[in-house]
């Protein structure tokens, strides 16, 4: 939000929770008492740029008192619902509550869209990772909304205090600690939670590290599959890349700086050393990495630097090799036949089905039986 005649303020009820922020007077949004209240679409009478407009005492759709509008030199745009009646204010696109998934910055503060924003100053409740860390950015754009904190540990009954919330008229927002809630982080049972009480759950667009790695990446694949973070024990980890070898697409990870050079050693030995790796650490950042090198030579790369382990790290591995001889549906009905008939049986079984050449699929099934 910026200041002089392109302000938009919003003077609005309800308590704003939470610690004080200092606010940028370049950026500041006015919240007083009457902050959560609704715009009625037909209460608006607009005037000359910079004239106060002001609305009736109809009742709001939320029972509260009748807010005021100042308009700046800019324009606002109505949106009907229920009617026609409503506006939507500050892009919560219609009075009926519900839960507003909002992407945040995965490290530059700036990387925040205009609608997030937005949806953040209108809100009466932020849940969030961590308060904290949320404050630095909340503060950062002058927005003093309610936090309450949702992580993996308390995220169940997190999501009935939000319900709770939607169920009492106020607007709530959920955002994590970088990126999109939901996507390796907490989120979804909240969304879950919230669509089985019979509220809606609007998504806003917005920062993936997944997707700004894989951008710049330069990778051919048509497709990627993402993993997430793979699991830290050694055992367990290399079964979950062995069950995605054969995946026709490319992979993409997400790893923290203590197992960076375990996992991409274990990528390394199970898969095929001509895929393409790409290592992306510190998006957005001051020291912002993105390495693009043959599999094979991803250990030493990371070993020739320390530098090269710290941070967040985004790791995406290019699609399996063309394969010679069978095609991995082929491989796949013809292993899963070997597990309860002869090889010959088997290889004919696979054939039919596949339309493979019988030959192959017998000399592959010989090799799976060795």
């Amino acid at each position: 939000m910026t200041g002089g005649h392109d302000q938009l303020r919003l003077l609005g009820g309800g308590d704003a929770g939470g610690s004080a922020a200092i606010i940028d007077p370049a950026a500041q949004a006015d919240f007083d008492k009457y902050h959560r209240c609704p715009i009625l679409a037909d209460q608006v009478e607009f005037a000359a740029a910079d004239a106060e407009v002001a609305f009736d005492d109809a009742q709001p759709a939320f029972g509260e008192e009748s807010c005021r509008l100042f308009l700046g030199g800019g324009t606002l745009g109505l949106r009907g619902g229920h009617g026609g009646r409503t506006m939507a204010p500050m892009n919560m696109t219609d009075t009926t509550p519900a839960l507003y998934v909002v992407a945040t910055p995965i490290g530059n503060l700036s990387d925040i869209t205009l609608r997030a924003l937005d949806v953040l100053r209108a809100a009466d409740l932020v849940a969030c990772e961590d308060t904290r860390h949320a404050r630095t950015l909340l503060d950062h754009h002058g927005i003093r909304a309610q936090t309450v904190p949702l992580h993996e540990h308390n995220e169940a009954a997190a999501s009935v205090r939000l319900v709770e919330a939607l169920r009492a008229g106020r607007r709530v927002a959920l955002i994590s600690d970088a990126g999109t809630p939901g996507i390796s982080d907490p989120g979804a049972r909240s969304c879950a939670a919230v669509r089985a009480a019979g509220f809606a759950v609007v998504p806003l667009p917005g920062p993936s590290a997944a997707v700004t790695a894989l951008s710049a990446a330069g990778l051919g694949d048509a497709r990627f599959l993402f993993a997430g973070f793979l699991p830290a024990k050694a055992t367990a980890r290399r079964h979950e890349i062995e069950s995605l070898r054969h995946v026709p697409a490319a992979l993409v990870f997400y790893e923290a700086p203590h197992r960076i050079e375990e996992t991409i050693a274990a990528l390394a030995a199970i898969l095929e050393p001509e895929r393409t790796l790409v290592v992306a650490r510190e998006l957005t950042k001051l020291f912002e990495q993105i390495a693009v090198m043959p599999l094979a030579e991803g250990p030493a790369w990371l070993a020739a630097d320390d530098n090269r382990r710290r941070g967040e790290f985004v790791v995406a591995v290019s699609g399996p090799p063309p394969r010679q001889g069978l095609d991995i549906e082929a491989e796949r009905v013809l292993k899963t036949l070997l597990a309860e008939l002869p090889v010959k049986q088997a290889a004919k079984l696979a054939a039919e089905i596949t339309g493979a050449a019988k030959n192959d699929l017998y000399q592959r099934a010989l090799e799976l039986k060795a």
